[in-house]
């Protein structure tokens, strides 16, 4: 897989996993001597160095914790160390800039249930987001504005979701690889992908609950909606919520459910990626939940690829 992953990414086509750090991937991907202290696997000692040995495999990563907080120059130069100068990451966009309601979680404090001023704010993304990753610009493969699904009470429709889309990429920096990942399947219509594309946005094709599957995406036509950049996250099986498949495919050391539908598409996206003229970068996304295994899913992908 090491020599599989490698030859795609002079290719321009880089695949990996979202996230990285499972320790059901011991002796599979991790050597468990290199984190032991006093005879034991270290869990600080694995999750601080545990992306050296992933990069030594792949050469993209899906960086989640994005999501959850601004990153910091300090805290994506430590990510930026520990890869090669050819490995490209993808960041999740925080929430702080993509969620128009807080969701009444625990993690938002006071802030739950109440609008979010800052959403598709383009200068806080700017100067919070983009400003640290000026840092290890050359190695930020995609930043990823993924948005939960929208409920009536924040659009009446899909078009006004699409209006607030051209106004916020209107104001971004240009010359960043930006895509939106999208959660509200009937809204995948000709005016969103127009958007994207006036605005040189990817749109990601993702694996999701209740989405449609990435073979039936790609098959929309204008979906390719950036010729340089494209890409793809395969999360979950349409139809499958995520606390189900997080019950289901814990503690993630082996393929528990195979997606054969997702298997071909990552084949399809690979090859389509190949012949693209001109080149185009393409990243894909694997993740734990879509089947029990994200490393066995990409071998798969890989081996029917070839």
């Amino acid at each position: 897989m090491k020599l599989k992953a490698a030859k795609l990414a002079a290719e321009g086509i880089f695949i990996g996993t979202s996230s990285w750090k499972y320790e059901g991937w011991m002796n599979m991907l991790y050597s468990p001597e290199r984190y032991e202290y006093r005879g034991k696997v270290a869990k600080s000692r694995f999750e601080k160095g545990c992306l050296s040995e992933y990069s030594e495999v792949f050469k993209s990563v899906c960086v989640d914790a994005a999501y959850y907080t601004f990153p910091n120059e300090k805290y994506l130069e430590g990510l930026a160390s520990q890869v090669p100068d050819d490995f490209q990451f993808g960041f999740k966009v925080t929430d702080e800039i993509t969620v128009k309601k807080y969701p009444n979680l625990a993690r938002f404090g006071i802030r739950a249930g109440q609008r979010n001023e800052n959403f598709l704010n383009s200068d806080l993304f700017a100067s919070a987001f983009l400003k640290p990753c000026e840092a290890i610009r050359p190695k930020v493969g995609i930043c990823i504005f993924e948005f939960s699904r929208f409920h009536s009470p924040d659009y009446e429709k899909g078009a006004d979701f699409v209006a607030d889309l051209d106004r916020f990429f209107g104001g971004l920096p240009k010359g960043w690889p930006y895509g939106i990942e999208m959660r509200n399947k009937y809204w995948l219509t000709p005016e969103y992908f127009s958007c994207l594309s006036r605005h040189g946005i990817a749109h990601v094709f993702n694996s999701w609950d209740a989405m449609p599957p990435v073979s039936e995406q790609m098959g929309i036509p204008g979906s390719f909606t950036n010729p340089h950049l494209r890409a793809a996250r395969f999360l979950l099986k349409p139809g499958l919520k995520y606390e189900a498949a997080v019950k289901t495919f814990q503690p993630y050391d082996r393929v528990k459910e195979v997606n054969p539908e997702a298997r071909a598409a990552g084949k399809l996206l690979i090859a389509e990626a190949k012949k693209a003229q001109p080149r185009t970068k393409t990243l894909i996304f694997v993740n734990n939940r879509l089947e029990g295994n994200a490393l066995e899913t990409i071998a798969a992908m890989l081996d029917e690829a070839n």
